[in-house]
């Protein structure tokens, strides 16, 4: 390979590299932000003193999380949630990708569906028809109903549609030559080759399902069926407000505030997605851009 020393070139390559040194310092400094906060101590973070590094370490507000049986409850419900919403609407999108991306002799209602997938993508019913029809479901107060609730997300339908319209013809033809039938193609052939935008759509829903709130607080009931995101979201410092407090209430008030308590909510709910986020990344990309083109 010829490298070009011009000094264009090397000044290209210089401005390149610290325009994207500050766009990482950008995307990394919130979360170092946000994790000195929540070691810090209560008077340096409540006075906004922490910048750089945390002053006055302390871990008071990730035991006050952790101790909190509700909240490794709602960590399980959560990890449930991602793992059968995920698992579902990746089933039932590649379902509905497969015979869409058909050429419409294969598949003469290819068009209806597709504009009947387009309007209520841009069109729905409303908050209130949607719960209704889960409560006509009985699935109120269920993981079910969470996982069920936003079940078709049908961008992502769109986008595994494109990816598997861009595939060869030659390979569903030849798989067809050779007696397969349509499963067969679709999960030896399409799949497959597919696993790029796969990835990049699991990715997509396993984040929804991760840092959704709204449904869990709609459609749970009690506090105990509630996903991490929901009750992050209700979770306060309940310290009595009075004379009359105990001396462990007196050092739990001492060392807490809302804003160290919130930031290590705010870390610790960010955590297991910057885990999984590495393993899809090398897909997301070419998977999203294929995706996205129609031929």
């Amino acid at each position: 390979m010829v490298r070009n020393t011009t000094l264009g070139s090397r000044t290209f390559e210089i401005v390149n590299v610290i325009l994207l040194g500050l766009l990482l310092i950008s995307c990394i400094y919130p979360l170092w932000y946000t994790f000195c906060v929540s070691i810090s101590d209560k008077s340096a973070a409540n006075a906004g003193l922490v910048t750089l590094y945390p002053i006055g370490f302390s871990l008071a507000s990730y035991k006050e999380i952790i101790n909190d049986s509700l909240f490794l409850n709602s960590f399980w419900i959560s990890i449930q949630r991602t793992v059968l919403g995920t698992a579902f609407s990746m089933l039932i999108s590649v379902l509905m990708a497969y015979p869409l991306a058909r050429p419409k002799k294969d598949f003469t209602a290819r068009n209806t569906f597709m504009w009947i997938l387009v309007f209520c993508m841009v069109f729905n019913g409303g908050l209130i028809p949607w719960y209704l029809t889960i409560q006509h479901y009985g699935l109120i107060n269920s993981i079910w109903a969470l996982v069920l609730g936003g079940g078709v997300p049908i961008f992502n339908v769109i986008l595994i549609m494109n990816f598997f319209r861009n595939l060869p013809k030659d390979l569903s033809e030849a798989a067809i030559v050779d007696g397969a039938g349509p499963w067969s193609t679709l999960f030896r052939i399409y799949i497959p080759c597919s696993i790029p935008v796969l990835a990049a759509v699991a990715l997509f829903i396993s984040v929804y399902h991760w840092n959704e709130f709204f449904n869990g607080l709609v459609l749970m009931n009690t506090s105990d069926k509630y996903p991490l995101q929901t009750y992050i979201q209700q979770l306060v410092v309940n310290i009595p407000v009075g004379t009359n407090l105990t001396p462990e209430q007196y050092k739990k008030l001492s060392e807490l505030s809302n804003r160290t308590l919130n930031a290590a909510k705010v870390f610790i709910a960010m955590v297991p997605m910057l885990i999984v986020y590495p393993f899809l990344q090398k897909y997301f990309v070419s998977g999203i851009m294929l995706g996205a083109v129609k031929e």
